[in-house]
């Protein structure tokens, strides 16, 4: 097995590679799930558990791709055909997993960018909960809403999805590189300002303690140490193919554990520093309105859309300037991310098909906005859950043990550990190698079957979505595989 150095295309400078991959992991996850699940795991004992599992998962998995996309250089269905030829549809797979998640990733950064709007003059009137639910997205949990289409969710992901294709379809540096230097410091700028101003307003500090509270009983529940490692996978898009594709574009002498280890601090950090002011404010919202903070802290779409609208209502005239602040943060963010799920998939179909930067970008934007348009239905927010939990917690998973033992085995973990150390002045030792390729492989092995016994034990309905979707992750890469590069699928 020879590995390929044969990229042409690089990150033209350090910045541009360090931005896009805090971009990547930077997301909406960092800012509305984070707090959720940090509060209902133990509160300030998740934290101890959550930095052991960054020691032991975040950062050993993180350095395996880091090792295997700048060894390789090249799209990820090339790089294990080239370490077996028969493995290349375990690369597709690894590849069409982002896409899918990419298309109701658009739909919700669209909802935002309605939120965007409102927010200048409180459009969700002062039943936040209704207002989202029924009068945005008309959600129903019936067949017959796959019938109707939610004309403002369609419009707005049209917009984003334009968006999206109008930085991707750029050369890398053009695009991706250039943006995210824009992006991210503005991102970090905008969540200064609403913590900043969060840390002022009365309640605040009750906030912080209901945050950071430890329940030291809980530390070794297992359940929280499950909530930890998950949101570990799911902050850092690891097993997504983002990684192996950023660092392939990598040049030489790059300090690979350097960069990897910079961006876990920088990630983990941006989470805290969101979960400041999110409590922060929660705590204002508890202290003003005598209700039990319990009751206030959502997950998801249900903190950012139905809570917050709700703070925000009850703020003052300050509200105009903090919830524009807020929703344009997590805009910013959640695009960033959207192009760093979109990059695999055109590398991979640039390589495969021989097709220019532009058309394959073109083509994927159109394809993906026909399956968004299922999300922008009437039923789109509950099969959105559905698909979301499926394709994160079983298809992502996955994809991490795939590559755990396929890189860990047949490239070789020595092999690896001498590509991480050849440039880095921070040295790994052979205990990562036994990490990744037993310890980790077995915890993560029982981790995605205890989910899998979870989401197939459910509903009829969630059960045909979730077997449609295994079919998909199935039958797609074998097709895409299947395909010799010398066919003409599309005419050029």
């Amino acid at each position: 097995m020879d590995e390929i150095n044969d990229n042409k295309v690089q990150w033209n400078s350090h910045r541009s590679f360090l931005f896009s991959m805090i971009g990547a992991a930077i997301g909406l996850g960092n800012i509305w799930r984070y707090p959720y699940v940090l509060y209902s795991n133990g509160r300030g004992t998740f934290l101890i558990v959550y930095l052991i599992s960054i020691l032991l998962i975040g950062i050993p998995f993180l350095l395996l791709e880091y090792s295997v996309g700048f060894r390789f250089s090249t799209s990820i269905p090339k790089i294990f055909k080239t370490i077996k030829s028969k493995l290349e549809v375990i690369g597709w797979f690894i590849v069409v997993l982002p896409f899918l998640i990419l298309t109701y990733y658009v739909c919700v950064i669209g909802w935002d960018g309605i939120y965007f709007i409102l927010s200048f003059f409180k459009g969700w009137g002062t039943n936040t909960d209704h207002f989202f639910s029924q009068t945005l997205l008309q959600s129903t949990n019936s067949i017959t809403g796959l019938t109707s289409i939610v004309l403002p969710c369609l419009t707005s992901i049209i917009i984003v999805w334009f968006i999206v294709w109008l930085i991707s379809h750029k050369d890398l540096n053009e695009g991706i590189g250039k943006v995210n230097k824009i992006m991210i410091p503005t991102i970090f700028l905008t969540m200064g300002i609403i913590v900043f101003y969060s840390l002022t307003l009365k309640g605040a500090f009750f906030g912080l303690t209901s945050l950071f509270n430890p329940d030291w009983n809980e530390i070794c529940n297992p359940h929280i140490w499950i909530a930890a490692i998950s949101q570990i996978i799911f902050s850092l898009a690891i097993g997504e193919g983002i990684i192996l594709t950023y660092t392939s574009y990598l040049p030489e002498n790059s300090k690979l554990t350097n960069n990897a280890i910079t961006i876990i601090f920088i990630n983990c950090g941006f989470e805290l520093f969101a979960a400041i002011g999110v409590f922060s404010i929660l705590g204002f919202m508890s202290t003003t309105t005598g209700m039990d903070i319990t009751h206030l802290i959502s997950e998801g779409t249900g903190l950012a859309f139905v809570v917050f609208p709700e703070i925000l209502n009850i703020m003052g005239p300050i509200a105009y300037l903090i919830g524009p602040l807020f929703f344009l943060c997590i805009f910013l963010a959640g695009l960033t991310s959207a192009i760093a799920y979109l990059e695999p998939v055109i590398y991979a179909v640039e390589e495969k098909f021989n097709f220019p930067r532009k058309k394959a970008t073109t083509y994927l934007c159109i394809f993906g906005v026909m399956i968004t348009m299922i999300f922008t239905t009437g039923m789109g927010s509950y099969l959105l859950g559905i698909v979301d939990k499926f394709l994160n917690y079983i298809g992502g998973l996955f994809s991490i043990i795939l590559e755990l033992i396929i890189f860990s085995w047949l490239v070789g973990a020595d092999k690896l550990l001498d590509t991480l150390n050849n440039n880095s002045t921070i040295k790994i030792g052979e205990w990562w190698t036994i990490l990744i390729k037993y310890i980790l492989a077995i915890l993560l092995l029982c981790l995605w079957i205890n989910e899998m016994i979870n989401i197939f034990n459910t509903s009829s309905f969630k059960l045909i979505v979730n077997i449609i979707l295994s079919i998909i992750l199935i039958l797609v890469p074998l097709i895409l595989t299947s395909f010799n590069p010398k066919d003409k699928l599309i005419t050029r």
